[in-house]
């Protein structure tokens, strides 16, 4: 009996002995710090944001876009193209960098200080926009303006506010492009963009709410061997009474509508037999009156051979005639059309 045991003792310690270094390998962690990291996509937050972060980010300002927006822009700069380069009598080429959506308050932190911020108001649209003229941009204008040398990079200093010469010179050239922005948008629909103030901080340009969100567009305007960038904001609440417009693939689609089949269903409509039913009189009865109908049983209508008759398609009158005979045959004539066709 003693020998039993002893021998059962000595299996469970082999089968522990062979069982331990697969529990002491299983509690180890599948992933490592640097793995988690990278999956999440918050192991270098200056690169840009992979993983699950990205997903989540991108789910956050996920907008429809708007593919007419695209042929506004592309017709705003062929325009801006030639308005300013009449503006600075310079060789001017003006580039679409980017169409993106993004919130409103996310923007407004990007935005450097101090900044030359254009307030425009859109007056058929009674809202509002933004536009914004980097420094590189300003100086840029001012020294073209101004009847800077050619060849020369535009000074430019930093950490002091724009003087009254630079606001009103760049107050010129954002009513420039105000009005090409205008006639740009004509063809969809016309909007009149009306400068309406400039602001250097972005606390005092707020037109909507942080977590709205605006269609923002890069535009990069050349001047030779000067330039800088403009940047449009257009909250999608401003774009709204035109968003039908905007999502049109070209100009003048009908959304879901094809109009060969339009017209071959009306075609059909008016060649199709409908079944109408004359009604001398119409009478309210209890359910036990009409379970004590028998053969013979007469019942009463207030009618006259001259009573008005109704002429029904189901549930709905159509018209009002008066009863006679034609040709040996029951016949209506309509005296009175019920429901326009």
């Amino acid at each position: 009996m003693a020998t039993d045991e002893e021998a059962l003792a000595a299996e469970w310690e082999s089968v522990a002995e062979e069982s331990a270094p697969t529990m002491e390998q299983s509690s180890e962690p599948v992933l490592n710090q640097a793995e988690i990291d990278s999956l999440l996509g918050t192991d270098d937050l200056e690169d840009e944001i992979s993983g699950i972060q990205a997903i989540v980010d991108s789910a956050m300002v996920s907008y429809e876009r708007l593919p007419m927006l695209e042929i506004v822009f592309d017709r705003l700069l062929r325009m801006m193209s030639t308005s300013l380069r009449n503006l600075t009598s310079d060789n001017v080429e003006v580039s679409l960098d980017s169409i993106t959506s993004i919130r409103f308050g996310d923007y407004l932190e990007t935005i450097p200080m101090p900044a030359m911020i254009s307030v425009f108001k859109a007056e058929e649209w009674d809202n509002f926009g933004l536009m914004i003229s980097d420094s590189a941009l300003i100086y840029s204008i001012v020294d073209v303006l101004l009847g800077g040398r050619r060849g020369t990079a535009a000074m430019r200093i930093e950490g002091r506010p724009y003087t009254t010469i630079e606001r009103n010179l760049v107050e010129r050239m954002v009513t420039v492009i105000l009005s090409d922005l205008s006639a740009a948008f004509d063809p969809i629909s016309p909007v009149t963009f009306r400068f309406d103030r400039l602001e250097t901080n972005p606390r005092f340009a707020t037109i909507a709410r942080p977590a709205n969100a605006a269609v923002l567009a890069r535009l990069r305007i050349d001047m030779e061997d000067r330039g800088g960038r403009v940047e449009l904001l257009l909250p999608y609440a401003t774009l709204e009474p035109v968003r039908e417009l905007l999502l049109q693939m070209f100009m003048g689609e009908k959304f879901g509508r094809d109009s060969i089949w339009e017209t071959h269903l009306a075609n059909e409509l008016w060649s199709t037999d409908v079944e109408l039913d004359a009604v001398l009189d119409q009478i309210v009865l209890s359910l036990n009156d009409v379970m004590n109908w028998r053969p013979g049983s007469q019942i009463l209508l207030n009618a006259v051979p001259s009573s008005p008759i109704n002429l029904r398609c189901g549930e709905i009158p159509l018209f009002v005639g008066g009863m006679g005979q034609k040709n040996g045959n029951m016949a209506i004539k309509i005296d009175k059309k019920l429901r326009k066709m």
